[in-house]
């Protein structure tokens, strides 16, 4: 039987706090402190190393870190495979992805694969961060990424072509540009981390420096932004498709484009077998995104 400690360990470390651990296995703070205190000392090593402000997990916590993940791993994939019996899809599937692509293209079509997949509990966590899986336990990562490491196994699910864009009362009041040298008369609006823009026209390739009107770690507000008239975004098609349908954004400079590397993966760490809920929702992101009315085919 795996120490309820260990699992309680491996929490702290993917939470990065043990009051957010304690909240996520329902128990107390002082409970957590106690227990981590119990297991380090069992253990006779410091595992974590504590302060006001943060935690820092110790060389050895590490090292037991990744014994304990590739654990709970093998644990889950056998609870799964005896659970399904059939290999059917069953137990705790957690799946991260951007917020925005999440929040628009995944949620909403949720309730289709809970349908399909009664025995799976789902976890859906959405960050823009590119989040540690294993670290973080995470069974599937949708990631939109051009370059995806090796220690990970990539499903393409579909492009991310990406355009600039604006809403017309920004251009009526601030004029649109004729050219990316014009850009930097404009105000121009990107996250943190997305800088520089690079783009493409043919064979012509140009990299724009964005110090952002307004400075936020969130790409849904830079959506928000470009909407509400703030400035110019470079933004894919994924997420602002319909604004654009419907007229609230414009394309600015529309012969230059994000480079068309960019892509859609479904990730999950590399394992000598891959859990049936893993497959079964791998298969679902394919028939909810293909084909998806913002692909590169669809514009052709």
């Amino acid at each position: 039987m795996l120490d309820p400690d260990y699992v309680l360990f491996a929490q702290v470390v993917a939470a990065g706090s043990l009051s957010a651990a304690a909240r996520t296995l329902g128990i107390s703070p002082a409970m957590a402190s106690k227990r981590l205190a119990r297991l380090e000392a069992r253990l006779g090593v410091r595992l974590i190393q504590r302060t006001t402000r943060r935690l820092a997990v110790t060389d050895a916590g590490e090292r037991f870190h990744a014994d304990v993940v590739a654990i709970l791993r093998d644990i889950a994939a056998a609870e799964a495979r005896v659970a399904g019996g059939r290999d059917e899809p069953a137990g705790v599937l957690r799946v991260s992805a951007p917020t925005s692509f999440g929040r628009l293209h995944i949620a909403p079509r949720l309730h289709d694969f809970l349908r399909a997949a009664p025995g799976v509990r789902l976890e859906l966590l959405l960050d823009d961060a590119n989040v540690d899986l294993v670290a973080a336990r995470i069974d599937v990562a949708v990631r939109i990424a051009r370059d995806i490491p090796p220690s990970l196994v990539a499903h393409r699910l579909g492009d991310s072509p990406r355009l600039l864009c604006a809403a017309p009362a920004y251009l009526a009041e601030h004029g649109t540009p004729r050219t990316p040298r014009e850009l930097s008369g404009h105000r121009l609006l990107a996250a943190d981390g997305q800088s520089p823009w690079q783009l493409v026209n043919g064979r012509r390739r140009l990299a724009i420096e964005v110090q952002s009107h307004v400075r936020t770690n969130s790409s849904e507000i830079v959506r928000e932004l470009a909407l509400s008239g703030v400035g110019i975004a470079l933004r894919s098609r994924w997420d602002v498709g319909e604004a654009l349908a419907a007229g609230r954004l414009v394309p600015v400079l529309p012969d230059w484009e994000g480079p068309r590397d960019l892509a859609i993966h479904a990730l999950h760490p590399r394992a000598p077998t891959v859990p049936a809920a893993v497959t079964a929702f791998i298969a679902f992101l394919r028939r909810t995104l293909d084909p998806a009315p913002w692909s590169v085919a669809a514009m052709a």
